[in-house]
């Protein structure tokens, strides 16, 4: 059926019309679907605290914009209903993240950026969702979100009733962990609300907390980013704070400690995208390998991959870190010693760092010979 325009949605057509949409959303390869309304006030005030404590860091974007990430309608007037989409990236055939991170000579990139940006894929479906609303009736506006504006997007998947946010404030669920990505369509129509199903499940468990490298979940469900590695290898534009560099290993790209340790992520169901599929043994490279490429292959093996965005040099500066807390070997001595003189005043710092340390780590193995 296709409602006229301007014309109002009964509450069974409403209700048809949700019921279309949720199954529009599985033939397009996204894993579930549900709507909620756009009452975010509980989340509001966590948001506030969070950031009169400063924990967001240099992310100044998570405040610039006042309440429009929770409230909706100030961001995209008109919005009286979200929908909510979930789907999952995590590859089943890559390799497993506890030997990586165990093999100081390789680099562990965190699996949502294994393969192709999220961003474009998510979008380019949700774009194929709002068509396919678009056809059922013309009273339909909407703004596709995918983590690319102020949008407390778990907040909005648990009130719908996609999971609950745990303890390392990712969203989960019981029977399908936190190996995916969110996405939201704002719209006008009057559809019928989801009542969320899921509770939270994380009881006493603090396996997470515990887990956390760098100690950055301050408490439950309050995460310090500027402690976070995540933050420091992806958000942070400068140089890493020298308290953080050992506990940060072999991750050069974000960090998934507090998700690996999660129990319910044994019930995480694989990917069957094959966009997020591990590009250039991204899952697990050789250290010395990638800080020996040049800018422009960077620039074209990232092409299309999440990772671009922080920039070669930021790249460069992980990746020396990394070297840093490799084992002692002359090959990591030469690949450090060969970029020792860049330009760049803050990668040649990492670099000295990186150096330094296996000075000390040299003087050690002679002292137990």
């Amino acid at each position: 059926m296709t409602f006229e325009k301007n014309n109002q949605l009964t509450p069974d057509q409403a209700a048809g019309l949700a019921r279309d949409i949720k199954q529009w959303s599985i033939d397009l390869g996204l894993s579930a679907c549900a709507i909620t309304d756009t009452a975010l006030g509980d989340h509001e005030a966590h948001l506030l605290n969070w950031l009169n404590d400063g924990f967001h860091g240099e992310m100044e974007y998570m405040q610039r914009h006042g309440t429009k990430r929770s409230r909706p309608a100030e961001l995209e007037p008109g919005t009286i209903r979200i929908i909510s989409v979930r789907l999952d990236y995590f590859a089943p055939d890559v390799a497993d993240a506890d030997e990586v991170m165990a093999n100081g000579k390789l680099g562990y990139v965190s699996r949502y950026a294994l393969g192709r940006d999220y961003h474009k894929v998510l979008r380019k479906r949700l774009q194929k969702l709002a068509d396919k609303i678009a056809l059922k009736t013309h009273d339909f506006s909407y703004r596709a979100f995918t983590d690319s504006a102020p949008v407390l997007e778990k907040a909005i998947a648990e009130k719908a009733g996609l999971g609950w946010i745990g303890k390392h404030s990712n969203l989960l669920g019981d029977k399908t962990g936190s190996w995916f990505f969110l996405g939201e369509l704002y719209t006008n129509l009057p559809l019928p609300v989801d009542l969320p199903q899921i509770t939270s499940h994380c009881g006493s468990c603090t396996a997470c907390i515990d887990a956390c490298p760098t100690n950055a979940i301050v408490a439950p469900y309050r995460v310090d980013a500027r402690r976070c590695i995540s933050y420091l290898t992806i958000e942070l534009d400068g140089t890493i704070p020298i308290e953080f560099r050992r506990a940060m290993g072999n991750r050069i790209y974000g960090c998934d400690d507090c998700q690996l340790v999660c129990p319910f992520n044994k019930f995480a169901n694989p990917t069957k995208t094959a966009d997020f599929n591990p590009r250039f043994n991204l899952d697990a490279p050789v250290l010395v390998d990638l800080f020996n490429w040049t800018e422009d292959e960077f620039s074209q093996r990232m092409q299309g991959s999440p990772i671009r965005r922080i920039g070669y040099w930021n790249w460069l500066r992980n990746i020396a870190v990394a070297l840093g807390n490799a084992p002692h070997s002359e090959q990591v001595i030469a690949a450090l010693q060969s970029r020792a003189m860049t330009d760049n005043e803050i990668l040649r710092e990492h670099i000295d760092w990186a150096l330094e340390e296996h000075t000390l780590k040299s003087s050690n193995d002679k002292r137990l010979k």
